[in-house]
């Protein structure tokens, strides 16, 4: 999830003379008018939210490329999206291999396949689905629209699921272009020949921290050099740096363990999202170690470009030290924005998948924010 977690449905809504014909399952509701989810919320199956997973008993080593998860290719209909490490549990089965999921199934296979940390998996997961996916049916989609489900809805709705821009995925990602540019999703060829040249320069031919730094910085100046709508504010200020300690922590097998990706295992997951033969998780429990060394590296507070090249801070965008600042702006702001006015079946789901949310942080000291009262 790399995060890009990232962003996770598809969103596609059949109009005929005005009454919603079709809505798929994983959809998501948000940016819709009261009359407009008054329509589509008795057309759906509601499914009610069922708690996260906890932590794994075991968190050792072992091989997650398996006789029970092979890699196969797509077949017709499935959808993968921008982010190779979701892309990859889908290809390997331990996400259904739809592309299609509830959260809970997310936090099982990012925590099976990859041996991430319980309380991580748990925020970034419901930080996705609360924006992207289908709250009344529990849905998700780990990319974007499909064909399938119908034309696209009426503004304001989101259309791109885990594809869409500025929610929750961002600018900036090592193998993905910028939303400005066309394709914020798919693999691409220049970005990773970049991310090679970056391993042999920095890292002696290895993905490694020392990489990280040096490429998350230049993907950045990248970004501010050419993309007049670049915006590095919080969630994506967050997740960007978490996206680049994913590939060493979450890619390397665990039998190795020393933080060096070699760079033929990184195409395979980033363009491929396949596992290499005899691959074994993580030999421990991670999350995002290494972040505060990528960041440090080269420091930058959050901001946007007003026009190529004029890149202006943001003082009310959380950063590493306002971290509860983080969460607060994500509900108080975008949540809300994007469910105003939440009645009936879809305040009470909001609500489940609010407090799912905050569990993953409620260690942190932040206060928890109820936006739209208790069920």
């Amino acid at each position: 999830m790399f995060l890009h977690l990232s962003q996770l449905s598809a969103l596609l809504l059949a109009f005929s003379t005005g009454a919603v014909t079709a809505f798929p399952t994983y959809g998501s509701l948000a940016g819709y008018s009261r009359e407009e989810l008054d329509q589509i919320i008795p057309t759906l199956k509601v499914q009610s939210p069922t708690p996260p997973p906890g932590p794994l008993n075991d968190t050792s080593a072992k091989l997650v490329n398996d006789k029970a998860h092979p890699w196969k290719p797509l077949s017709k209909g499935d959808i993968r999206g921008p982010c190779p490490g979701l892309n990859t549990l889908a290809s390997h089965g331990w996400l259904p291999r739809s592309g299609v999921a509830t959260p809970a199934q997310v936090i099982n296979a990012v925590q099976e396949g990859f041996n991430m940390d319980n309380s991580l998996a748990i925020f970034v997961t419901y930080a996705a689905f609360l924006v992207d996916g289908n709250l009344v049916t529990n849905q998700l989609s780990i990319g974007g629209k499909t064909p399938a489900t119908g034309p696209d809805p009426p503004k304001p709705a989101i259309v791109g699921g885990l594809n869409t821009h500025a929610v929750f995925e961002g600018d900036a990602s090592m193998t993905r272009g910028d939303a400005f540019f066309g394709d914020n999703h798919s693999f691409n060829e220049t970005l990773f020949e970049e991310f090679v040249a970056f391993s042999n320069k920095f890292g002696g031919g290895k993905y490694n921290l020392t990489v990280a730094a040096e490429l998350r910085w230049q993907r950045i100046q990248d970004s501010i050099a050419t993309n007049p709508t670049f915006s590095f504010v919080s969630p994506r200020y967050f997740t960007a740096y978490a996206e680049s300690t994913f590939p060493i922590n979450f890619f390397v097998d665990g039998r190795q363990g020393d933080g060096q990706l070699d760079l033929t295992v990184a195409r395979g997951f980033f363009q491929n999202s396949r596992m290499p033969d005899g691959f074994h998780r993580a030999n421990r429990t991670m999350g995002t170690d290494g972040l505060d060394t990528i960041a440090a590296a080269h420091p930058i507070s959050p901001g946007s470009n007003q026009g190529v090249g004029n890149y202006v801070l943001d003082p009310t965008s959380a950063d590493f030290n306002r971290f509860c600042l983080l969460y607060t702006n994500f509900v108080n702001q975008t949540i809300r924005s994007l469910y105003p006015a939440p009645t009936g079946i879809l305040r009470k789901a909001l609500n489940t998948n609010l407090d799912y949310f905050f569990g993953g942080i409620a260690d942190s000291g932040c206060t928890q924010i109820f936006p739209y009262g208790h069920n």
